[in-house]
């Protein structure tokens, strides 16, 4: 039967194409807010990172009441690296809000998360956003977005109704619009559209229970929380229920309380019904893809499958003479402990611990993925350093080796695409697509995962800042062979001090600088680097030598190009195999993983690198 009464709307776009910032206005065309109630933008960005980098990493629900129909809003993250919390999510729902940018068009991770939407059957309503920005074309942005439908295989019947069911709106200015001059002002038609056209959830209300766990959420108080939507039946507070696992084991608990969405709060109720997200306490280690169920006539559901991780970084106890000197929590068995705890609540990552002790390797989807979780432990005020991404390969059929492959885009200056096009070419990149415009040329790529690292920052240097560069995992292929590494040398500290302005002075000359006066360095840190490809040991303290003939404050004044910075992202693109990224809560420095010049000597001997 139909549940008229509940509609399942997830929202799915490129990173920046202003999902959650529609998810504001809808709330507020709902009356989620009192009038004149203060609310800050992007409210379901609560995550501090999500609001500092003004992306969505963890998916939201929320639930909003409109004429009488309760809508469950599903807001995902439009970022790849993220793709875990895509692919679950969309099971929770029936249709989808398809947003897109009115002047960028569909982008490389629209073509991500539209896929999920696509292969999950969603029926999947077009939102053409931000039609008051200079350079708008919502007529263009809705093509390409029907033709990209078509291009991923959508149906005949997901490709008509998309065709059908278009809103164009601009979140930021809160209206929604049939036609993009009806010079309407609220969100009201998106909101009617919602209603009357994506489906309602079809379900078997009288059925045994059958719910699946899609989300895990974590209370100091009651332990592992199981969110999900039930597919029939009832779920009730206080009933006996079957679990079943991934991997079919089967074990039985109790649902000690139940919650469903209201707004954008969680409230206790006695039972959720089929068609409905609820959240479920009570079930010890439940997990991602559990099925709940009824003990006396089971069903099974399709478990979740989730796309590999690309990437994986081995995490370990800081060995800098710093260490201690930001953080609280410095230890091996801390640091391991805390990652055992992310492995419960985060299935998209494979955690596992080094066979000889020595450090914890995580994997994830990306550079961004893995910094996030680097990010958060280092504001909770972990001390630790983390070695350079290493790229998973796979087996194909045959038993060749298979790696990630990325597309990637780049939009830039028509007058630097032949420099972007050689750039991608040393990294191992070929061009599949290019349409020059009048004054920007759009270029696609596909290029190993090994090549991407590094990538950004050779790419703004050549356009001069002026490009936009998206890349998204895009299939496993053929190995590339040797893809060359970081062109440049690095300059090592000598001694553990304090970088002195004279000193700097004169190695400024010789290449970029990581460091300004006053930093704190200590032997084997990466303190700059230099045009040439070998690596140079530096004397960052060294100052001016004062004769009797000549005054102390004299050249005293030394002129000193700002160091350059790091992200925490750029960082771990940037570093070379034998180089590490230390992260404090206050600091994130580059150094070797042999901190001495001498052992760092002895290495190379015994590898055969140099002559004894």
């Amino acid at each position: 039967m139909l549940q008229t009464n509940i509609r399942n709307v997830a929202i799915i776009a490129h990173v920046d194409h202003g999902k959650t910032t529609l998810v504001d206005q809808l709330l507020r065309a709902a009356g989620a807010f009192r009038e004149n109630q203060q609310v800050a933008e992007r409210v379901l960005d609560s995550n501090d990172q999500e609001r500092e980098r003004g992306i969505t990493i963890l998916a939201k629900n929320i639930s909003i009441i409109y004429n009488s129909v309760k809508i469950n809003i599903i807001d995902t993250p439009g970022h790849a690296d993220f793709g875990g919390e895509v692919e679950r999510v969309l099971k929770m729902a029936d249709g989808a809000l398809l947003l897109v940018d009115a002047a960028e068009g569909p982008m490389p991770q629209t073509r991500f998360v539209l896929r999920h939407a696509i292969d999950a059957g969603l029926a999947i309503m077009v939102v053409i956003n931000k039609i008051d920005r200079d350079g708008a074309n919502p007529e263009a942005a809705l093509n390409a977005s029907l033709d990209l439908m078509m291009d991923l295989g959508a149906t005949d019947e997901q490709l008509e109704f998309s065709m059908e069911h278009v809103i164009y709106a601009s979140a930021v200015q809160g209206f929604a619009r049939l036609d993009p001059e009806d010079g309407n002002s609220n969100m009201l038609p998106l909101l009617d559209m919602m209603i009357d056209a994506l489906p309602a959830p079809v379900v078997d209300v009288a059925g045994p229970l059958a719910m699946q766990c899609v989300t895990v959420d974590h209370s100091s108080y009651v332990g592992r929380i199981g969110i999900g939507r039930v597919f029939s039946g009832t779920i009730h507070a206080g009933q006996k229920i079957l679990i079943v696992k991934n991997d079919g084991t089967r074990t039985t608990g109790q649902v000690k309380q139940l919650f469903t969405f209201d707004y954008l709060g969680r409230r206790e109720c006695k039972d959720v019904v089929a068609g409905d997200i609820g959240a479920v306490v009570g079930i010890d280690g439940t997990d991602i893809g559990d099925v709940y169920t009824d003990p006396d006539n089971p069903v099974e559901l399709p478990p979740i499958e989730i796309d590999p991780p690309t990437l994986a970084v081995v995490f370990e106890a800081s060995t800098s003479p710093l260490v201690g000197r930001d953080g609280d929590i410095v230890g091996g068995r801390q640091l391991k402990e805390r990652l055992e705890q992310e492995r419960e609540n985060n299935v998209t990552m494979r955690i596992e611990e080094l066979p000889d002790k020595t450090g914890v390797e995580v994997a994830g989807r990306g550079i961004l993925h893995l910094s996030v979780l680097m990010e958060q432990m280092r504001r909770e005020g972990y001390e630790f350093q983390v070695g350079r991404p290493r790229v998973l390969f796979k087996k194909g059929p045959g038993g060749e080796r298979l790696e990630p492959i990325e597309q990637a885009v780049v939009e830039c200056p028509n007058e630097y695409s032949g420099k972007v096009i050689e750039v991608f070419g040393n990294a191992g990149g070929s061009m599949i697509d290019m349409a020059p415009g009048i004054t920007q040329t759009h270029l696609e790529f596909k290029i190993p995962t090994r090549g991407i690292m590094g990538l950004k920052n050779r790419i703004l240097n050549v356009t001069h800042g002026e490009s936009v560069f998206y890349h998204t995992f895009l299939e496993y292929g053929p190995f590339a062979g040797d893809i060359g590494g970081r062109p440049n040398g690095a300059m090592i500290s000598m001694s553990t001090e304090k970088a002195v302005a004279y000193a700097l002075g004169t190695l400024q000359e010789r290449g970029a600088l990581f460091v300004g006066p006053g930093d704190e360095c200590y032997e084997g840190m990466l303190v700059g680097e230099r045009p040439r490809p070998d690596d140079m040991v530096v004397n960052i303290a060294r100052t001016k030598q004062l004769g009797n003939q000549r005054s102390s404050t004299a050249d005293i004044a030394v002129q000193l190009t700002p160091p350059r910075t790091f992200t925490l992202e750029e960082a771990l693109e940037y570093i070379m195999d034998d180089e590490l990224v230390e992260i404090t809560p206050k600091n994130i420095r580059m150094r070797k993983r042999l901190l001495t010049e001498t052992e760092r000597r002895k290495w190379n001997v015994r590898h055969g690198l140099v002559n004894k």
